[in-house]
């Protein structure tokens, strides 16, 4: 029987040296561009061979060279300065005690988080293709055929660079989705898979619309997903996934809306695989979601369901990761279903809770419990 393909959703641990160029950058201080590069390059070299040795099929280049999986675009594109508020998650707020204990940790990564200042345009394409090459030559040096890079969608870019330029949000989420369309283009084209990021159809319900009602929030989920959709238009979809996310952190997400109401929603994105989480103790049991809603799942999906989670040092034990993965394929069978992570290790750089040698521990049991998985 074929072993069940491994992939994960897109950031890995990033090494200090790494580390601290993104965020000399970051500060704005003098660099050499040509070591930087050499610097990234080297890393994401590294990044893909501790993937092979996990055995991951589907690799990343670890969003290496990204300060965060969103608001990298700062760089990336015009029209934006100053200062976004941050908004702390709902269930946060109501353990204050843990709250204070999360920032006395320093358990906030520190990262500008610009306004939309102006109109959002892009930079040119010149630091996506660095990541291209670096990917795809780590790809070629470790005998790897299949590859994805990671990009930020139209709704959680306005969720961290918030709009204070354009008329509506409405109006920044149709500018975003036309400014993001080349880089989208630009990875399908590269041969590699499109992975969009989509924290904005879960965890913005309890950050930035927490005043609304679910209904309310779905709606605006939906205009996200049409605006990301418009951004998509013309791209195979094959070719393409997405991830929703309810905040890569660990807290007791009591605020989360459930799958089963962001379901059609997911559902509606124009993109094939759709990962999400299933091993976050809060969402593990939304597997019945899927199963209980098999015949509104379209025939072309793949199920790309976190099997480890991103947000403890445990290694699951491959049995379970097989016992989860099982629960999908008798929904819709061994040749629609991967196996991946609930989240990214490494979403911002230099803050994850997962030790960078768990991680790909955690990496390898996914392998050896897609392998076991009947």
């Amino acid at each position: 029987m074929t072993p069940i393909a491994t992939t994960h959703v897109g950031s890995l641990p990033r090494s200090q040296r790494v580390v601290d160029a993104l965020f000399a950058r970051e500060r704005g201080e003098p660099a050499d561009a040509s070591e930087f590069d050499a610097t990234i390059a080297e890393a994401v070299m590294e990044t893909v061979r501790r993937q092979r040795l996990a055995g991951v099929d589907i690799v990343s280049d670890g969003e290496t060279s990204k300060i965060s999986y969103a608001t990298y675009v700062k760089d990336r594109y015009t029209g934006f300065g100053g200062d976004s508020p941050r908004n702390t998650p709902a269930d946060l707020s109501l353990f204050p005690n843990y709250l204070k204990r999360l920032s006395r940790d320093d358990g906030s990564p520190r990262f500008a988080r610009p306004m939309c200042v102006g109109e959002v345009t892009s930079r040119g394409q010149g630091e996506l293709q660095k990541d291209i090459v670096n990917l795809k030559t780590a790809m070629e040096a470790h005998g790897i055929a299949h590859g994805f890079m990671n990009a930020a969608s139209p709704g959680v870019i306005s969720l961290f660079l918030q709009n204070a330029h354009y008329p509506t949000r409405e109006a920044y989420l149709a500018a975003l989705a036309d400014a993001m369309r080349d880089e989208y283009r630009t990875i399908v084209e590269a041969g590699l898979d499109l992975q969009l990021d989509c924290p904005d159809l879960a965890l913005s319900r309890h950050m930035l619309f927490a005043d609304l009602s679910d209904k309310d929030f779905v709606r605006i989920a939906g205009q996200h997903v049409e605006a990301l959709n418009h951004a998509l238009e013309g791209l195979p979809e094959e070719r393409i996934r997405i991830h929703i996310c309810w905040g890569n952190y660990e807290g007791p997400h009591i605020c989360d809306i459930p799958m089963a109401q962001m379901f059609d929603t997911l559902m509606s994105a124009r993109a094939r695989y759709v990962l999400f989480e299933t091993s976050n103790p809060r969402h593990g049991h939304e597997w019945t979601v899927f199963r209980d809603r098999k015949a509104d799942i379209p025939e072309d999906k793949v199920l790309v369901p976190g099997v480890v989670d991103t947000t403890t040092n445990f290694v699951e034990h491959p049995d379970l990761v097989a016992q989860r993965l099982e629960r999908f394929t008798a929904i819709v069978g061994r040749e629609r279903v991967i196996a991946g992570s609930d989240c990214g290790f490494g979403t911002f750089a230099g803050f994850g809770a997962v030790d960078p040698d768990i991680a790909y521990a955690k990496l390898a049991a996914l392998a050896e419990g897609a392998a076991r998985a009947q």
